[in-house]
């Protein structure tokens, strides 16, 4: 047995320790591992190379991925994605293990689909979206860094008695805003889920100066929906290949700083965490979580239960089909934007 491991899109502690998981257990069972560098780009560009015992030790607490990763998308050209068949037997793999997001997976499940290609799947991301697991890798690692840089922010917006606005990551879906702002002690949030108002923001922050308190910490999801605030993606510029704007380009914490300032007279900051969120060492459960789905998924490859996904429900680890794991957007419960909303 052959199995080719590969990390697509966006990079998040967690992925190498996922790797070695799938190494290590491989090697148990005497597969061989290849190493697909850079996602899904290195099975269209052919760069495979053997992942050795050596080039896994020490990568545990390691953030990042040694095998790099792309936004390759081998379904923009179906030239492409013949290419990527091609090289896979050219390379003489029996199957591969996907490690990624939405955009990763969901090519997975198209060659599976597709082309009965024999494709397993890792959920990856830090904005937790993927569906039929609680948990992606690299998801506790981020809200881990929002929380200290929220407990950071209190301090120096208390001393100047500011209102700041901090952004994070989260385009359609807001668990890193919520999960980070109730753990950081958040004075309001918004998300892509939930229509937020400015005007409610100000009345909120000018009652809060009134009882006393007087500084506000609030998060935004790149991707929040805001009444007064109206954005074409058009105007953000380029799409990467699976059809995504940057959102950064936004601006979105400095507008609604902006907008505190205006309509309230206080003074506001604005901090965009950017990808301080996907740096730096696992934690502790995004080690345990990555190394648990690495192991589960060479099972699946051992079972030949091809088109699933190893995913994490309550505490145990399971298997889920693909195509039902990329079927759609995890969102965040409205329970749970509620629990949030009992803080602001």
């Amino acid at each position: 047995m052959r199995i080719g491991v590969l990390t697509g899109g966006g990079d998040v502690p967690g992925l190498n320790a996922a790797i070695r998981a799938v190494a290590r257990r491989s090697f148990i069972y005497g597969y061989e591992v290849r190493a697909i560098k850079n996602g899904w780009g290195g099975l269209v560009e052919g760069n495979i190379v053997p992942l050795t015992r050596s080039m896994i030790s020490g990568i545990l607490h390691v953030g990042g991925t040694i095998l790099g990763a792309s936004r390759t998308n081998p379904f923009r050209d179906k030239a492409l994605a013949r290419i990527c068949l091609d090289h896979f037997q050219e390379f003489g793999l029996d199957a591969i293990v996907a490690i990624g997001g939405e955009d990763t997976l969901g090519v997975a499940t198209r060659f599976y689909e597709e082309y009965e290609l024999p494709v397993v799947g890792v959920p990856k991301t830090m904005d937790n979206d993927v569906r039929g697991t609680d948990y992606c890798i690299g998801f506790d690692t981020a809200v881990t860094t929002v929380t200290d840089a929220l407990d950071k922010l209190h301090t120096t917006a208390s001393a100047h008695h500011r209102a700041i606005v901090v952004e994070v990551m989260g385009r359609h879906a807001g668990w890193v805003a919520i999960i980070g702002g109730l753990a950081g002690g958040a004075d309001y949030i918004f998300t892509p889920e939930v229509e937020g108002s400015l005007e409610d923001l100000c009345e909120h922050v000018q009652n809060r100066w009134r009882q006393g308190s007087t500084f506000s910490i609030i998060v935004v999801s790149e991707g929040a929906r805001i009444k007064e605030i109206a954005y074409s993606e058009e105007e953000l510029g380029a799409r990467d290949e699976f059809g995504h704007v940057r959102l950064d380009r936004r601006g979105l914490a400095e507008t609604v700083a902006k907008e505190i300032e205006r309509r309230t007279g206080f003074e506001a900051r604005s901090v965009v965490l950017g990808h301080l969120q996907r740096g730096g060492s696992p934690t502790v459960f995004d080690r345990v979580l990555a190394t648990r789905l690495g192991v589960h998924a060479v099972e699946l490859v051992k079972d030949k239960q091809f088109g699933y996904m190893a995913a994490l429900q309550g505490n145990k680890v399971v298997s889920v089909p693909l195509k039902e794991a990329t079927s759609g957007i995890k969102t965040v419960d409205v329970e749970l934007y509620e629990l949030a909303r009992t803080f602001f």
